[in-house]
């Protein structure tokens, strides 16, 4: 059975001719008021990314996240290994706060805010259009296959220097401005690890930003296949209002008095990042970026028709259904994201200045020295939260006197040896030190082969914490009694 060749020019998919080959979309730049709201938005945050690592909060970056040392700095605070739970509250939040927003307002994340599409569309296409000589110029170029042309080349050569400077702004949010800095002026063999991670990544923001583009969104990105869940038909999304529209209408055609506002012009298909027909109602390709508001709205002013036949509202709107805004997801998000915020701002209230950890040595659980004292090894780690360095006295409780357990032999200080290398402990602001106490006692200071201490931490600034600790010793026949 013989036929005719696939059509290239026929497609299947937004980004597939009918013969499998790729479709490049070139979108038609609408230039209209919600592009202008989207370009203000778009260079504010490309002026938040470039600034952030330079920017201070309390003498700390306004975000760090300082993998090797497990430290995540955001506006002046430092989470530190310890701080799992505000961490948990933290990513917790963020998560449920963009499905909020999707309920509310479908995906006005990705047109608005995500990165890909913010450089994609301000940024990278731009000038790619410039250095190809515009809309028609790149449509040209790509119909003649003209992919090596100079000024080609010296698009190409463009957009790596912007991954370049891209990816070094990347990595100042993981290692800080003062070691990129370090980096940047010495050799590539110092730092193998980041000079790898700057290639590689130079490497995946070049290609995506050239060659890859819409189809990140197409197909790496999950969201568009999660708004089905995250979204009702009360959401705000971008629709076309097909009572109005219908039937098409044909551009130079005689005016049907039965026909809709739609002209069939295309402008709304032309100008779509993702190379949609968004006539054809809610789709997963639809990133909610409104240049197809803006493209129709330019049309409907020349033919003397209203503005908004494809516009921000909801598909119970469009089909004529009245406003709820109170509907489950839009009670359960906030409740849930109330909750984490809540516990968020409680945690970090109750926070100590100081985290205290006291752990057994790392040798036996106890020794005996050769005079017949029982020595114990105590280790103790403390990580200073505050934005100064701090000297920490550490005071063992129990030892001398009434012990805390009161079946316990009462002790003199001629009977206890505490050896303490270094006591007080000073930490530097926001670093973790260990050091290691030795608490020597007599035999008979423990029963049952154990005895309770408190292990006391403070600093001049009023911080105080004790912990309960078991000392532990051979089995003595002193105990007389069981309290």
């Amino acid at each position: 059975m013989t036929g005719a060749p696939p059509n290239a020019g026929r497609r299947v998919l937004p980004t597939l001719n009918e013969d499998g080959s790729r479709r490049w979309i070139r979108p038609k730049p609408a230039h209209g008021a919600w592009w202008q709201r989207r370009r203000v938005v778009a260079y504010l945050l490309m002026a938040i990314f470039f600034a952030a690592p330079h920017l201070r909060v309390f003498g700390k970056p306004v975000f760090l996240m300082d993998l090797p040392r497990r430290e995540f700095t955001l506006m002046g605070y430092t989470f530190l290994p310890t701080d799992t739970l505000l961490f948990m509250f933290t990513l917790g939040a963020g998560v449920i706060g963009i499905f909020l927003l999707t309920a509310l307002f479908g995906r006005a994340w990705c047109g608005w805010a995500c990165p890909q599409t913010v450089y994609l569309e301000f940024l990278f296409r731009p000038i790619g259009r410039w250095f190809d000589g515009g809309y028609a110029g790149s449509r040209a170029l790509d119909k003649q296959g003209a992919w090596f042309t100079p000024r080609r080349l010296a698009k190409y050569l463009t957009f790596f220097l912007l991954a370049l400077f891209v990816s070094h702004t990347m990595l100042a949010f993981f290692v800080g401005t003062d070691q990129l800095y370090s980096w940047i002026t010495g050799s590539p063999a110092d730092h193998p690890t980041a000079f790898f991670f700057v290639v590689l990544f130079t490497g995946i923001v070049w290609f995506n930003f050239t060659y890859f583009r819409e189809q990140t969104c197409l197909i790496v990105c999950p969201y568009g296949r999660w708004q089905a869940a995250l979204i009702d038909r009360q959401s705000v999304i971008v629709a076309y209002d097909v009572n109005r529209g219908e039937p098409r209408a044909h551009a130079g055609a005689t005016r049907d008095p039965n026909a809709g506002d739609c002209i069939d012009c295309k402008a709304c298909v032309q100008t779509c990042p993702t190379g949609i027909d968004i006539r054809n109602g809610l789709q997963m390709e639809c990133v909610h970026c409104t240049q197809c508001i803006d493209a129709c709205d330019d049309i409907m002013v020349k033919i003397g028709k209203p503005k908004g036949l494809i516009r921000y509202s909801s598909q119970d709107a469009i089909a004529g259904q009245p406003r709820k805004l109170l509907r489950l997801r839009t009670i359960l998000y906030p409740v849930v994201l109330t909750v984490l915020l809540g516990g968020l701002a409680i945690t970090m209230w109750r926070k100590p200045a100081a985290d205290l950890t006291v752990l057994r040595g790392l040798d036996g659980p106890f020794s005996t020295e050769a005079d017949g004292r029982i020595a114990n090894q105590v280790r103790i780690k403390v990580t200073n939260r505050r934005n100064e360095a701090m000297a920490y006295p550490i005071v063992f409780s129990g030892l001398v006197g009434t012990p805390l357990d009161a079946g316990s032999p009462v002790l003199d200080s001629t009977q206890v040896t505490l050896v303490a290398p270094e006591n007080p402990l000073r930490v530097e602001a926001g670093e973790t030190r260990t050091t290691s106490v030795f608490v020597l006692l007599p035999p008979s200071a423990f029963v049952n082969g154990e005895r309770w201490v408190s292990i006391t931490l403070s600093d001049e600034r009023g911080y105080l914490e004790t912990l309960r600790y078991r000392l532990l010793g051979p089995n003595s026949s002193t105990r007389t009694s069981t309290p």
